[in-house]
């Protein structure tokens, strides 16, 4: 007979069955596991570890409590992770591109957490954008346009929401086996043929050191792989913004500068790029990351992406035209002014972290659950590592909804400048598990 108890000390004796872990996550589903039980689980986890089969069987366990979407498509199904980051919009270039080239991308996202910013507030700047799509809709969206990015239902992993917040309470969301089954369970209940992972690391990460990430990246791909899903991962650069931009609206319009008008941001193209040739190699569809990677250059360039996207947004409900008159349609802030650092040199360091949690302080992400968020406020032109500054060269611009929020926004993006001589930023893709 398995019972809660018995399963929380088989992980503390490294003797979790897949049936045990199976058992376990369906009572998080249907709350037969109470939430001491939960959290001692959790703690059992965290300090003991688990080894990967028993992290693979957890994950799978969690991904079958809920629904599981199967394809009948005549390419195949692929997605993309981000561990999160500031100014981090990679998913609205790469699912489009992706789309263009042949496979299917029913991209299921989340929100802002913390000084992270979220795809699906980023697209909810879009007016009429709905993520919250019913099953039989999502799965047309894909099918026509090839791409669509939405929320997860409740029917998705209920295992996991349980869990994750318990962990909230318990101090175990920094366990790497409940991370991966977390992010896991959820992308692989998407019913995905493959799996990119973009595992952020540095000052804005939510593991910002490298060891950590390097771990997280390997429990990942490692788990992915064992549970069928073709996966490999990209460990990337997160010690400074990565467009140069931090806000809703205003990483849309970043986006859409590139998409219709050919003039990418560096960070973007640079990891749209990586991730999508990644993607394609898994996939099968190209021979290789290099290939794969021209060839979302190619679907970028000729306009093919663009074209995606802009059928993907009407498609959820957003402005038939949004492509032709994107700039019309996105909300602005009344209060725009540029900040200036307190001395001159370069940019030796930024606490990309704060500069997140400013955004948060204008209104651009939320404090806690339920805040509404203002899709026009954030950052633009912020400098990066190694940049001129000074007087006359400005280490970023504010976007706010009145006076008093643009001064502390300026008082916050200074103290997360540090200014002296030297320090180029490092590689963007800092390190490939495959």
């Amino acid at each position: 007979m398995i019972s809660a108890a018995g399963v929380i000390q088989s992980v503390i004796e490294a003797t979790a069955t897949p049936d045990s872990l199976r058992w376990f996550a369906r009572g998080l589903a249907d709350a037969t596991v109470s939430d001491a039980q939960a959290g001692a689980f959790a703690m059992a986890v965290k300090l003991r570890g688990l080894s990967p089969a028993a992290r693979t069987a957890l994950t799978e366990s969690m991904r079958d409590s809920g629904d599981v979407l199967r394809w009948d498509m005549p390419g195949p199904v692929v997605d993309k992770h981000s561990t999160g980051g500031v100014g981090d919009c990679i998913s609205l270039t790469l699912a489009p591109a992706l789309a263009a080239c042949g496979v299917y991308v029913p991209m299921v996202s989340g929100r802002g957490l913390g000084h992270t910013g979220g795809t699906l507030d980023k697209l909810e700047s879009i007016p009429g954008y709905t993520v919250d799509q019913p099953e039989e809709r999502l799965r047309a969206i894909t099918r026509d346009v090839g791409c669509a990015i939405v929320g997860a239902t409740s029917r998705i992993a209920p295992a996991d929401k349980r869990l994750y917040a318990i962990r909230d309470v318990t101090a175990t969301v920094d366990s790497i086996d409940l991370i991966t089954a977390s992010i896991l369970s959820k992308k692989l209940a998407a019913g995905l043929d493959a799996l990119v992972l973009d595992v952020k690391t540095g000052s804005g990460a939510f593991l910002p050191a490298m060891d950590d990430s390097r771990a997280l990246a390997h429990a990942l791909v490692d788990t992915a792989n064992r549970a069928g899903c073709r996966t490999s991962a990209l460990i990337t650069e997160m010690s400074a913004p990565l467009a140069g931009v931090a806000g809703n609206a205003l990483e849309v319009a970043e986006v859409m500068r590139w998409l219709t008008q050919g003039t990418p941001n560096a960070d973007i193209r640079t990891l749209t790029l990586a991730l999508g040739g990644e993607a394609l190699a898994l996939a099968g569809v190209a021979r290789d990351p290099q290939a794969g990677a021209a060839r979302i250059e190619q679907a970028l360039n000729s306009g093919a992406a663009a074209e995606c996207f802009g059928k993907m947004v009407a498609a959820q409900g957003g402005p038939v035209d949004f492509l032709e008159s994107w700039a019309r349609h996105l909300p602005v802030a009344p209060v725009q002014v540029d900040v200036f650092p307190n001395a001159e040199g370069h940019v030796t360091a930024i606490d990309t972290r704060a500069v997140g949690l400013a955004v948060v302080e204008l209104g651009g992400g939320r404090r806690r659950d339920g805040d509404r968020i203002d899709p026009r406020v954030g950052f633009t032109n912020l400098a990066t590592l190694a940049d001129p500054v000074g007087p006359a060269r400005a280490i970023g611009r504010i976007h706010a909804a009145d006076e008093a929020s643009a001064k502390a926004a300026a008082a916050a993006l200074r103290t997360a400048y540090s200014i002296g001589s030297g320090n180029p930023r490092g590689a963007l893709v800092q390190e490939r598990i495959a």
